[in-house]
């Protein structure tokens, strides 16, 4: 029998609610898409995650311009914000 993945728990911070709100109807369909990939697959090659220097976030491309920033624990992945590509100057 193969093995079962377990999916990690992913807790929404306001600031992240804050940020998906004012996303467009497409990018928010994207956003949602990038949380599944990162959900089944963390390596997916769509979501280019990669450490934020000097810091214990990760960051996700949503699409070219929109990021996602979250920080992985154990089996927990709290996402912090999302947004333009100028959210990352708070991390």
């Amino acid at each position: 029998m193969g093995k079962r993945m377990i999916m990690p728990e992913i807790i929404l911070t306001d600031t992240f609610l804050e940020g998906f709100r004012k996303l467009s109807p497409s990018e928010q369909k994207q956003a949602r898409k990038a949380i599944r990939f990162l959900c089944e697959n963390p390596r997916h090659a769509s979501l280019q995650v990669h450490i934020i220097k000097g810091t214990d976030f990760w960051e996700v491309y949503v699409n070219m311009d929109v990021r996602m920033i979250y920080l992985p624990e154990s089996n927990v992945y709290t996402l912090m914000a999302i947004g333009h590509h100028d959210i990352l100057k708070n991390y």
